[in-house]
């Protein structure tokens, strides 16, 4: 599982507040624990109003690079100011995101063309968020398109089938399923990502739903994901899932993740 570390987001009220006050020690330290606990990509998102985002960004991507080489995930929904803060990370990482809605692609696709950035796409469009699995799969299929136009591999794009909240869907997460395993058909080398709690928004008891969608979602094929990297007990069963699932030969990466004490004990 590729995990994207999720904590250095502005809409975080303890993390809005470290960005007011300008708390370089705190957002330092939430870089420091999620790449200790192992994380591919440290997320970073301001959250903050477009006047001031670009450079909102640059302080919190700088202070991450000052205690880890992890790469950066730019996060944000303005398609110019990811372009904007790309010159600010040292190596080349994830942007997050682009989707078939407005000109994000036509204006990320070609900046990260000749680099190896890697790239989160949401499957939605300008007519919204679909309900079925068939126009989900349209605007996949739309995105790989212009991938291709772009000469942007498969394995650069991480899919994000966009999960809905289960307390409003009819099926549970059975299209979103069935959209995973389709793209995964098509394109093997292809990730599959995703908010992996927004499944729970507004239930109780919120992490046992995230830990049993993720079961679920790895069994379909999802191998990225943005969530808390310092959760024990999401990551053992994100390292259980894979050795189930025939991903971890002998089990060696549970057995050894188990040995640093990223899960079932407390460090």
């Amino acid at each position: 599982m590729i995990i994207i570390g999720e904590k250095i987001n502005g809409a975080i009220p303890s993390v809005a507040k470290a960005i007011t006050e300008k708390n370089a020690d705190f957002i330092r330290n939430l870089a420091k624990i999620q790449t200790d606990a192992g994380a591919d990509f440290i997320d970073v998102c301001a959250s903050t109003d477009t006047s001031i985002e670009i450079e909102t960004l640059k302080w919190l991507i700088d202070l991450v690079q000052e205690v880890t080489d992890t790469p950066i995930c730019i996060d944000s929904p303005n398609a110019q100011a990811i372009v904007a803060a790309i010159p600010f990370c040292k190596k080349p990482g994830l942007i997050n995101s682009v989707s078939g809605e407005g000109d994000k692609i036509d204006v990320i696709f070609p900046i990260i063309s000749a680099t190896k950035w890697e790239c989160v796409a949401l499957l939605n469009d300008d007519s919204g968020i679909s309900k079925s699995a068939e126009k989900r799969l349209e605007v996949f299929a739309s995105i790989m398109k212009l991938a291709k136009d772009f000469n942007i591999a498969p394995s650069r794009l991480h899919i994000d089938p966009l999960v809905e909240m289960l307390c409003t869907s009819e099926d549970g997460i059975n299209m979103i399923v069935d959209v995973m395993k389709e793209i995964k058909w098509q394109y093997p080398t292809i990730h599959i990502t995703g908010g992996c709690s927004n499944v729970s928004f507004n239930l109780p008891a919120r992490k046992l739903v995230n830990q049993a969608f993720l079961v679920l979602a790895m069994n379909a094929g999802m191998d990225s994901g943005i969530l808390d990297p310092t959760n024990q007990d999401l990551l053992g069963m994100i390292f259980s899932t894979e050795a189930l699932l025939g991903q971890d030969e002998y089990c060696m990466e549970y057995i050894s993740a188990f040995r640093e004490g990223k899960f079932g004990q407390k460090k």
